[in-house]
């Protein structure tokens, strides 16, 4: 790493190693994201609600020192840091807290790596989602919220009732 900057950033870990390395990083005090929604799996004789990874082998964490940064790495499972060209990736302000938000409130919600035309910019001003800035489109004859996640190629599709997008366009 040949300049650092302080911020958040992405670590790839190995496949069902995202709780162990946030668990990890807890215990180092370091501050970490492992945006997580609940589902219902089906095995043939029962079905069962668990949590799992909205972004399997990804966690974010927020790095302020280069010890933080390297600790970071030590967690077993940590692979690399996502990277933008040869340096790690700084992830924006705004997207972690849209995820914070979206994860508090637990909405229905879909990952996806389809491309959407863009929307208009809201902030939610309230209820559960009340600071999430978004986007308004229409998918699937349905009016949804939309949040990027541009370094992962992803976005989350978020169904809404009619009062909830009581709400303001961004400036």
């Amino acid at each position: 790493m040949t300049m650092f900057r302080e911020g958040w950033y992405l670590i790839y870990t190995k496949p069902r190693h995202e709780k162990k390395v946030h668990q990890f990083l807890l215990q180092k005090q370091i501050s970490s994201l492992l945006p997580v929604r609940n589902s219902v799996k089906k095995w043939h004789d029962r079905k069962k609600l668990v949590e799992e990874p909205l972004f399997p082998s990804y966690i974010f964490l927020y790095v302020n020192t280069l010890d933080t940064y390297f600790q970071g790495l030590s967690a077993d499972g940590a692979m690399h840091y996502v990277k933008s060209g040869s340096q790690p990736a700084r992830i924006q302000e705004t997207v972690i807290s849209n995820l914070r938000i979206l994860t508090q409130g637990q909405p229905q919600m879909e990952v996806t790596s389809s491309r959407f035309e863009p929307g208009e910019k809201l902030t939610i001003t309230k209820g559960a989602l009340m600071g999430l800035n978004c986007e308004l489109i229409r998918y699937c004859g349905k009016e949804k919220i939309l949040v990027r996640v541009e370094l992962l190629n992803r976005s989350l599709l978020v169904s809404v009732t009619d009062d909830q997008l009581l709400s303001l366009p961004v400036y």
